[in-house]
């Protein structure tokens, strides 16, 4: 830095800004770039050689070219000296690069074959460097138009022609290196070379343009600074691994644009031309239908174009993309179902592991296509909504062959049919449940009727037989005994009594005739017969029957469960009308920390509402007493 400002004060005025300030920017950057790479991978002689040649560039070219010029316009001594040192200070610059190259970007050579190359590349460099400096044709790189450390007597010539084919041979054989490096690549290597490529074939086409032309036009040195610039930069975002995947899209973006370019250029010229000698030479008309014309075309053309350049430069992304879009066709048309687009993304992603959990809004939670709930893991996750609602998520292993952007890309793309597959998974879970819900109404139904069966058989049947054996004795003793048949028929009447009660017991669980008058009656009749305080808040009005009996059954099983389970000491029934629904709740003070899974009867009350369209909920913290919540659908 400090010998770059050193170099920006001598050379002030006395040679063109732009030479003065954008070779100064490429030393700074080379320097820069190569403290990064040394400072992350002090192994990587990559970074030293940055540091190295970008010091070299400052102090050789930039502070002895300012040294020289200085000189040359005030006097100072040593200017010629200076003057010479920058004639041959390209030279090793290019060394530098030849060094990189083979290097690039693991610090060691390709192979064993390319030992040789470094030795024959400075042995090209001693010869040129020699030849080059001392030769009297390089007048026109001093102030004073002569070289004063000329050397007649030596063949600079003989030494140039032997030495520069070296020196640039084993350039391009670097540069050879690269391409071989790159072709036997795989992963992150890969990606790696392809940022140093792009740069590297950007300067190889740039630089050889220039060098006829330095002498021609000062656009020469700035064309030639900029792509040196690159190049470090390249090695730096490489090696660094920063944002290293934008490379393909970058390369495709880059081509793709100055190919349209060209094209809606070359077709703009073409329509000028021939509407111009349709409305004249220079018409607005022409101009203004060209400018519409090439605006219509755009769209269009950059479509056809960034697919093209896909397909040559970057492959995966075009087949990524491609078979995605395939498959949703194959959706749209019936070819295929939605579920299909895990497997998609497993092929694409190269990711057997991977898989779509899709979200359900009612339960608030993520499962896979078959239903089942799946525990988080640690692998990439890609989140899928629309607007704010969540989908699903996409779950699966970091690959080297795709960038996150464009995994992110393919699963966005895939978005239809993971959102079709999400309705569709809701819907079969959705079916289950109804189906397993009636499963366990008409099991509990088969069981409620064997038990009745068995308890009247047992029960009642027994006693009623009883009964008309008493009254058929009875009878008998009317005859031979009267005075016994009064003890007979009184034990007959307690046998009636107790075959009530037990009739009595097994009506319970049936809507009671208290029903008959509406909810009022029933909810107080319970009340009534329960032994803890209850409040009742009930309409007055009638509701469908099935719905009637479900609330009844609701508030017997909650003032049953808080009398014999949550040691209640009071309990709150009601019952009201909203949004067309009746809402019951049965509300205790007891201890609490009741649950569906731990009460077959709180099981079958929510059967019982899901088989009429409703809601239950359970309310129930421990210490903090019960609430029973049904929503029944009344349709008042």
């Amino acid at each position: 830095m400090v010998a770059e400002i050193a170099a920006i004060g001598l050379s002030w005025r006395l040679e063109p800004v732009y030479d003065t300030l954008l070779y100064a920017v490429f030393s700074i950057v080379s320097v820069g770039a190569g403290a990064l790479i040394a400072q992350r991978h002090p192994g990587n002689p990559i970074g030293w050689l940055f540091c190295g040649f970008g010091l070299l560039n400052a102090l050789t070219a930039d502070l002895a070219q300012g040294w020289g010029l200085r000189a040359a316009a005030e006097g100072w001594a040593a200017g010629t000296f200076a003057e010479w040192i920058v004639t041959m200070s390209w030279l090793v610059s290019g060394f530098g690069w030849t060094l990189t190259f083979l290097l690039f970007p693991t610090g060691s050579l390709p192979g064993p074959n390319w030992r040789p190359l470094p030795w024959i590349g400075a042995v090209g460099l001693v010869l040129s460097t020699v030849g080059w400096s001392l030769s009297p044709d390089r007048g026109q790189d001093f102030v004073g138009g002569r070289n004063p450390w000329a050397v007649e007597s030596l063949p600079t010539g003989v030494l140039v022609a032997v030495g520069l084919p070296l020196f640039l041979g084993s350039l391009m054989a670097a540069v050879v290196s690269l391409a071989v490096r790159f072709r036997r690549s795989r992963g992150v290597e890969r990606q790696q070379l392809k940022w140093f490529v792009l740069a590297a074939s950007i300067a190889g086409v740039v630089l050889p343009t220039v060098f006829p032309l330095w002498y021609v036009t000062p656009a020469a040195g700035v064309l030639a600074a900029l792509a040196l610039c690159g190049l470090p930069l390249a090695a730096a975002a490489a090696i660094l691994r920063y944002r290293l995947y934008d490379i393909d899209l970058f390369i495709s973006r880059t081509v793709a644009y100055f190919s349209l370019t060209l094209l809606l250029g070359a077709a703009y010229v073409v329509l000028i031309i021939a509407l111009g000698t349709l409305f004249g030479r220079g018409s607005a008309w022409a101009t203004a239908a060209a400018t519409v014309v090439c605006a219509i075309l755009f769209r269009p053309l950059r479509g056809r174009i960034q697919d093209g350049v896909d397909r040559r430069f970057n492959r995966s992304r075009y087949d990524a993309l491609h078979r995605m879009a395939a498959f949703l066709d194959d959706v749209r048309s019936g070819r295929r179902p939605p579920e299909d687009v895990q497997t998609v993304l497993r092929e694409i992603l190269a990711d057997p592991r991977l898989e779509l959990l899709v979200f359900l809004p009612e339960s608030q939670r993520y499962v896979d296509l078959a239903g089942n709930t799946r525990t988080d893991d640690d692998r990439h996750r890609i989140a899928i909504e629309r607007g704010d609602q969540p989908i699903g998520v996409v779950v699966h292993d970091s690959t080297a062959e795709l960038s996150p952007e464009l995994v992110r890309r393919v699963v966005e793309d895939g978005g239809l049919a993971i959102e079709i597959a999400r309705l569709r998974a809701e819907l079969r879970l959705q079916l289950n449940e109804v189906k397993a819900s009636r499963a366990r109404i008409v099991a509990a139904g088969h069981a409620e009727r064997r038990r009745i069966e068995r308890d009247l058989h047992d029960g009642a049947q027994q006693r009623l037989v009883s009964i008309g054996l008493a009254l058929r004795h009875a009878q008998h003793q009317l005859g031979s005994a009267p005075e016994a048949a009064g003890t007979t028929l009184d034990s007959a009447v307690a046998e009636v009594s107790v075959a009530i009660g037990e009739l009595r017991v097994l009506a319970r669980g049936l809507p009671p005739t208290q029903l008959d008058a509406g909810l009022g009656p029933a909810f107080h009749d319970l009340a009534r017969r329960a032994p803890l305080p209850v409040s009742v808040d009930v309409p007055e009005e009638r509701f469908d029957l099935g719905v009637e009996a479900a609330a009844y059954f609701i508030c017997c099983e909650g003032l049953t469960n808080a009398v014999k389970h949550a040691n209640a000491t009071r309990v709150d029934l009601a019952a009201r009308c909203q949004n067309h629904s009746l809402l019951v709740t049965v509300a205790d003070d007891g201890v609490g920390g009741a649950s569906a899974g731990n009460s077959t009867g709180l099981t079958g009350l929510a059967d019982r509402v899901a088989a009429l369209g409703g809601s239950f909920r359970i309310d129930s913290e421990p210490g903090r007493g019960t609430t029973l919540t049904a929503e029944l659908p009344c349709g008042s």
